[in-house]
């Protein structure tokens, strides 16, 4: 009876006859009885499948010592017991322990049992199994193709352990990463059981279930979800309604749709999978860990990060209880808690659990072990989000030494540390080895993966946010529709990837000034995430935060705000409040007062941003740069030129410490230079700067590139001043060869006709500076709504022709214009209306 409710998977009512069994045996038979070693035996393999792996232990080492005062050394049933002691010590992950009971097993049998004898490929199986944990596949293929071998001469070719070897052996090629080979022998296992088994055997389950595991690494869920529903309908069959296979099955599907996106669906299964986890295993039971989870996978990733915390947490303790103190699971949870505090910005947190797994991993696995480079990479990877770029890239290389030395060439986790140190580099500005590192994760990606694949999808938006950082932004596009092509064919329409790419299409399109075709692309993106995220999910705020700078572009600052308050509102609640995204908002708040020319308002919301930053972040992290350089733009409109020049020196100071000196995030540095001291009137010094700015431009980006272009504009601008107009002209003439020539910012290209038209005008050529005016005007009139500022400044311009031209009607019709959206738009004492002001009474009072 116990051997039947095993078999069902009511472990209590199994351990209930069991340990009746044995109260019987007790009083009946003498204490060495080798009946009393299998009543022993089976309550340790009901405590092995409760997942109580102590207990098991305990009771199989004494069935064996039992058997040992009975039995001559070489009997077979000590080898049974050697063999389930090596289980025990499996499951708890000291598989070297294992390894130690196996060998003893096969030594046993060895002696007694010819060398092709079924049982001894069992041993051989389970020696392979210990090597595959271990992370030694090369030494797990020898023993289970040992296996095989004597299974393929002592049994007929339908014989089902015949598929238990092909499915090991598959396994081992899944961790490999070759999915073509495990799904090949996957199905070669399917089809001996087909042959031998019933069509609504729990085995053909098990089969099916493999080889849903093998697509949906592959990325390809709906093949997934099929295989998992067969097993599922053959469980649901032939098992009770609370057998843990079923929620096993539950929980597979639930992880389908937790990676197609739809988090509510994913934890509808979870649910399923935890109600027959809860009905059928003790509370302590380590399945239930894996459930727990599961659920919070679904909850941080739905920004959820208390809830997840809360899932998370419940595995652990459970963990805490049933595993010893190095086991590896352990650590898992300790990643996964790491991951929601680093999701929450706090990284201290994050680095001080990633370290704790990183500990436990240490002790118990081989240090040449795949698991113990994921753990490095954790860590790199908090190490990246706080910017400390050398540290990253020191995690990182740990990670690709042992992931080059452990897996094949091909491996896809060799793929993923390249890509990780791809992105350090993008982020370090040196593109040329982000793209090196990039190319060689795809190298290994084309290989392996489906043209559909979700992670070559990955892979083509990295590639397109290197060029788009780049400034190259008709290639970047090229790479991020190679991405959508392939999210809108593999994922649903409203999976948060495709969001991701909308989103990154709309940051190019803006970057080029084409705000409408941006706001189209991040309107998709925000309806994915509103109907497949939390209303406080952090990404539903990047995307406010995008369509409030789009806003801001085209001088509707209003709506900017109205956009940036609604991505503060979801920050609030969902992140601590040190946490950068913040600190990002409260900068694009104050460049939009900044640009409503309300300084002081822009002033305040760049101090909560340096405050936010100076405790979230170490003190070379270049996202203080920024906020330093945020003030020096106020402090130059405000015409404080002393306060503006040390914060572009403090935001330099911070840069020298995060980066090479070619970097290119001194380019701007040095362009606030430039300005600074133009201002000043220090023109040979802001000459000096914007001729570094160049420099780093030639030496950093293609020849022509669109972001030379402004460099040589503000040179030109310089030499305007110091008077030298053909100088002048030659620079601003090579500014627009690359604007008109290159697809860039149309905005930019204005900005050249205007700088390039004043010039003219100071030449005293008032048709040549008109025509390059009207040039300008005609882009802003196209691109930007009619009482944005920039057209204001344009108007003026033209006023200002008009006026040493004496045509005063139409100097004053743009002045008019000027000072109407100046009214409108920016404060009462913003220096560009004192200006506009200024200029209209120069005109003569009769016109």
């Amino acid at each position: 009876m116990g051997d039947l409710y095993l078999q069902m998977g009511e472990y209590s009512k199994a351990l209930q006859f069991y340990e009746t069994a044995l109260k019987i045996r007790h009083k009946a038979l003498p204490s060495h009885h080798p009946d009393l070693a299998e009543s022993y035996n089976s309550m340790g393999e009901v405590y092995h499948h409760m997942g109580d792996n102590a207990k098991a232990l305990e009771l199989y080492v004494v069935a064996l010592k039992t058997s040992e005062k009975t039995l001559p050394s070489n009997h077979p049933a000590l080898a049974t017991f050697y063999n389930n002691i090596g289980l025990a010590y499996g499951n708890m992950s000291e598989h070297s322990k294992a390894l130690e009971f196996y060998e003893k097993a096969i030594k046993t049998y060895g002696k007694a049992l010819p060398s092709n004898h079924p049982a001894l490929a069992t041993f051989h199986n389970n020696i392979g199994l210990a090597h595959n944990h271990m992370g030694e596949h090369s030494k797990a293929l020898e023993f289970y193709e040992e296996a095989l071998k004597i299974r393929d001469k002592a049994l007929p070719s339908h014989h089902p352990d015949l598929a238990v070897s092909y499915n090991n052996i598959g396994t081992v090629y899944q961790n490999m990463g070759d999915y073509a080979k495990a799904l090949e022998l996957y199905d070669k296992a399917n089809e001996v059981l087909k042959k031998t088994l019933l069509p609504n055997h729990p085995h053909l389950a098990t089969s099916y279930c493999n080889i849903g595991q093998v697509y949906y690494n592959m990325g390809d869920y709906l093949k997934a979800l099929e295989f998992y529903d067969k097993a599922f309908k053959i469980r649901e069959e032939a098992l009770s309604s609370n057998h843990p296979d079923l929620g096993t099955v539950y929980n597979n599907i639930g992880l389908v749709h937790n990676n197609m996106g739809d988090y509510l669906k994913a934890l509808e299964f979870y649910d399923q999978a935890l109600k027959i986890r809860e009905e059928a295993l003790p509370p302590n039971d380590l399945d239930l860990a894996t459930v727990y989870n599961n659920i919070g996978l679904a909850y941080n990733n739905m920004g959820e990060h208390s809830k997840a915390l809360e899932f998370y947490e419940k595995a652990l303790k459970i963990r805490d209880k049933g595993l010893p103190s190095h086991h590896p699971d352990l650590a898992a949870s300790y990643n996964n808690i790491g991951t929601v505090y680093q999701n929450m910005g706090d990284y201290a947190k994050a680095l001080e659990l990633y370290d704790k797994a990183n500990e436990v991993l240490k002790k118990t696995l081989l240090p040449n072990h795949p698991q113990l480079a994921t753990s490095y990479c954790n860590i790199g990877q908090v190490y990246y989000n706080m910017g400390d770029y050398l540290k990253a890239l020191e995690f990182y290389d740990k990670a690709l030494k042992i992931r080059e030395e452990a897996l094949s060439s091909n491996h896809p986790d060799l793929s993923t540390v390249y890509n990780n140190i791809g992105q350090v580099y993008n982020n370090m500005g040196d593109y040329a080895k982000a793209l090196e590192f990039y190319n060689s994760s795809y190298t290994i990606l084309e290989k392996l993966l489906p043209i559909t694949h979700p992670s070559l999808a990955s892979f083509y938006n990295d590639i397109g946010q290197v060029y788009y950082n780049m400034g190259d932004y008709s290639e970047a596009l090229e790479f991020y529709d190679q991405a959508l092509k392939i999210r809108e064919e593999a994922l649903p329409p409203n999976h948060p990837d495709l969001a991701t790419v909308y989103n990154n299409i709309g940051l190019v399109h803006n970057n080029m000034g084409d705000y409408l075709k941006a706001l189209e692309f991040y309107d998709k993106a925000l309806k994915i995430r509103e109907e497949a995220l939390s209303c406080n999910h952090p990404d539903l705020a990047t995307v406010y935060n995008n369509i409030g700078l789009v806003h801001n572009n085209m001088g509707d600052y209003s709506k900017a705000l109205e956009f940036y308050e609604k991505a503060l509102k979801v920050y609030a609640e969902a992140l601590p409040p040190n946490h950068s995204h913040l600190a990002t908002l409260y900068t694009n708040v104050g460049t939009v007062y900044y640009y409503m020319g309300d300084y002081s308002k822009a002033l305040e919301f760049h101090e909560k941003a340096l405050k936010v930053r100076e405790k979230a972040l170490p003190p070379n992290h270049p996202d203080l740069a920024v906020g330093y350089l945020s003030f020096a733009a106020c402090y130059e409109r405000m015409g404080d030129y002393a306060a503006a020049l040390n914060a572009v020196q403090s935001a330099f100071e911070v840069q020298e410490k995060a980066f090479e000196e070619d970097n290119p995030a001194f380019d701007t540095t040095y362009s606030w230079f430039g300005r600074v001291y133009q201002d000043m009137k220090d023109y040979s010094g802001a000459l000096l700067c914007f001729e570094k700015c160049l420099v780093i431009a030639q030496r950093t980006l293609s020849e022509g590139h669109p972001y030379q272009a402004i460099k040589y504009s503000n040179i030109g601008d310089v030499h305007r001043l110091m008077g030298d107009y053909e100088m002048a002209v030659s620079f601003h003439r090579k500014a627009l060869n690359i604007a008109e020539n290159i697809q860039c910012n149309s905005l930019e290209c204005a900005k050249i006709y205007t700088n390039l038209g004043e010039t003219y005008r100071q030449m005293e050529d008032y048709s040549t500076a008109l025509t390059y005016f009207e040039k300008g005007l005609e882009i802003r009139e196209n691109k930007l709504p009619k009482n944005h500022p920039d057209l204001a400044v344009i108007y003026h311009n033209l006023a200002k022709l008009y006026l040493a031209s004496r045509q005063y009607s139409m100097a004053k019709k743009n002045v008019q214009q000027a000072v109407e959206i100046a009214h409108q738009k920016l404060p009462s004492n913003h220096p560009h209306l004192l200006d506009y002001q200024e200029t209209f009474e120069k005109i003569p009072k009769k016109f």
